[in-house]
């Protein structure tokens, strides 16, 4: 993702990385929610410019990691089972049908196949982690990979401050919400950050949720293998996840652990707001124009299909 800023800041190296690490010190404050992090971290593409924008992927991935397994020592093991046993079928149908979909949406739209499936895949198991898993499964070049992440990411933006506006709105309980946007919000960043503005209930169920639906990366690859024809890759697990669970055994098991937990999830949190920061100041106006409308059309389409469908069978059948 290339970068941009006025020329002030062209000319001033030192003072983007100023106003750079400025905002990035404000997003530690208490008061700065996750989907103003990523405000500010847009505003902060689009006009100074990202001065560490090579190292911001890097950065995103592992931060996001860690603050995920912190989230771990604020969670129940036998409230995860109850929720992750609840979601069991909403997670296969929504996969299933998002995949087949985006398969149809692609020759609908004479999309290039490569990218029309990373970005299916992307929006039905876990964003930018999925494609980075079955982006060297299919083989695709850094352009397919680019668009299929450009679209997960812009449309991530969007739905960290819709989601708990339309949950608002509709008058969702904690659980119902929860659920939801694990099921169609694409990254595990967007997901944590709506479910954490919308109630702690909330946040513990969708992170479980979304964290398991995760793990479908590793069959949708071996799928993809089989479809793609291509001789077998190393798949990419997300070994976090274990990390995760055992924070969470921790936290259930261990009592001593309890004295500090409240720490760890609070430390954890503003990781998640610095993380959206960075993600947010990686989106600047040449990735918007790079991406192209037919691969952003069938990344919409696909949201909406599994944000609509998924919303009613929660609402009345769950």
């Amino acid at each position: 993702m290339s970068n941009t800023s006025f020329p002030i800041f062209q000319k001033n190296s030192t003072l983007q990385k100023i106003v750079f690490l400025l905002l990035l010190l404000v997003c530690t404050f208490n008061y700065i929610s996750p989907p103003i992090a990523l405000l500010l971290g847009l505003v902060v593409a689009n006009l100074s410019g990202h001065p560490f924008l090579p190292f911001n992927h890097i950065a995103i991935r592992y931060l996001l990691q860690i603050s995920v397994v912190g989230l771990g020592f604020g969670m129940n093991v036998n409230n995860a089972l109850a929720i992750g046993s609840n979601s069991f079928f909403f997670t296969i149908a929504s996969i299933v049908m998002t995949i087949v979909l985006g398969f149809l949406l692609g020759k609908w739209l004479a999309i290039e196949r490569k990218t029309s499936h990373l970005i299916a895949c992307g929006t039905a198991i876990c964003g930018g982690s999925a494609i980075a898993a079955i982006a060297p499964i299919i083989k695709s070049d850094e352009k397919q990979t680019s668009v299929a992440l450009g679209v997960i990411f812009i449309l991530n933006s969007i739905a960290l401050f819709l989601f708990p506006a339309i949950g608002h709105w509709l008058n969702l309980t904690q659980q119902e919400f929860g659920l939801w946007c694990a099921i169609a919000i694409h990254d595990t960043s967007s997901v944590v950050g709506a479910a954490n503005k919308y109630g702690p209930e909330a946040l513990q169920i969708a992170t479980t949720v979304k964290l398991a639906r995760a793990l479908w990366i590793i069959p949708v690859a071996l799928i993809t293998t089989f479809v793609f024809k291509t001789k077998s890759s190393k798949i990419k697990i997300p070994y976090f996840i274990g990390l995760f669970v055992l924070a969470m055994l921790l936290n259930t098991y261990i009592p001593q652990v309890s004295i500090f937990s409240s720490n760890i999830v609070f430390i954890a949190k503003v990781g998640l707001t610095i993380t959206l920061f960075l993600i947010g100041s990686g989106l600047n106006f040449n990735t918007l124009r790079s991406v192209g409308l037919k691969p952003l059309f069938q990344g919409v389409l696909l949201w909406m299909f599994i944000a609509i469908v998924s919303l009613t069978a929660i609402i009345y059948f769950n």
